[in-house]
């Protein structure tokens, strides 16, 4: 095979990766703005806006799908190894995660339904106020989990993991508050249940922020981190920087 035949395959190649990567930034927009537009539903008790949430999942799912195809498409047509194998699983991982977190968008616009849809009384927009915090925390976490895989940056990577710790405690802090405010009104009691599986589900959209960051990790290093702590994670990026 001559220069300008392998030449050919290596671009032609690298404009396949380009464009998954491409689609990885599109799924990735979608998601985060599904989780803005849930969360902004139910800060405007706009129950249309929370079902046009909930029917654009379908765009998700389908560039899910579309990112399959070209997967197993590259796959079979390329055969790549090494390197160029563990991007491929990268990126097959990353709209994994990011498919999820359209789902978790879809379950807060159902909160939008079920608090202002139909006669029963909505709930005290003071039980609302964490969600609204740690919504626009975590879509920072997603949105900078997938800059981290744009730029393999491996130190903004490591950032966003450890954030997914003040993520936790931010929903341990919540449940106090939401405790606290359900002994003043116990009227509440219904609202709150509602409103920590809401929380949850934000919870949730920070781990698949985290588990985005530990691929790219892996696409870096070729170390799989899924399951080390965070000092381990800490320790394989630094034995890098050396």
């Amino acid at each position: 095979m001559n220069e300008m035949t392998d030449g050919h395959i290596v671009s032609s190649y690298n404009k396949d990766l380009n464009h998954l990567h491409q689609l990885v930034i599109e799924i990735k927009d979608l998601a985060c703005k599904q989780v803005r537009e849930a969360i902004q539903s139910l800060e405007d008790e706009d129950v249309v806006a929370a079902q046009r949430v909930i029917v654009s999942d379908r765009e998700i799912d389908a560039l899910d799908i579309k990112a399959d195809e070209e997967i197993l498409r590259l796959i079979a047509k390329r055969q790549p190894m090494a390197r160029d194998l563990r991007e491929i699983m990268t990126i097959a991982k990353i709209v994994g995660d990011l498919e999820r977190i359209g789902d978790q968008a879809r379950r807060l616009a159902r909160l939008t339904i079920r608090f202002y849809e139909g006669d029963a009384p909505p709930p005290n927009h003071q039980l609302l106020q964490d969600l609204i915090r740690m919504a626009a925390f975590v879509n920072d976490m997603v949105g900078d989990a997938v800059m981290a895989f744009d730029e393999l940056d491996l130190d903004r990577a490591l950032d966003v993991i450890r954030r997914d710790g003040v993520v936790s405690d931010d929903f341990r802090s919540a449940l106090r508050r939401l405790s606290t405010f359900i002994m003043e009104d116990a009227r509440s009691v219904g609202h709150m249940v509602d409103v920590v599986l809401g929380l949850r589900g934000l919870e949730r959209i920070g781990g698949h922020a985290k588990n985005i960051s530990r691929y790219v990790v892996f696409l870096v290093k070729g170390k799989d981190v899924r399951h080390k702590d965070l000092e381990a994670v800490e320790a394989e990026i630094a034995a890098s920087l050396r």
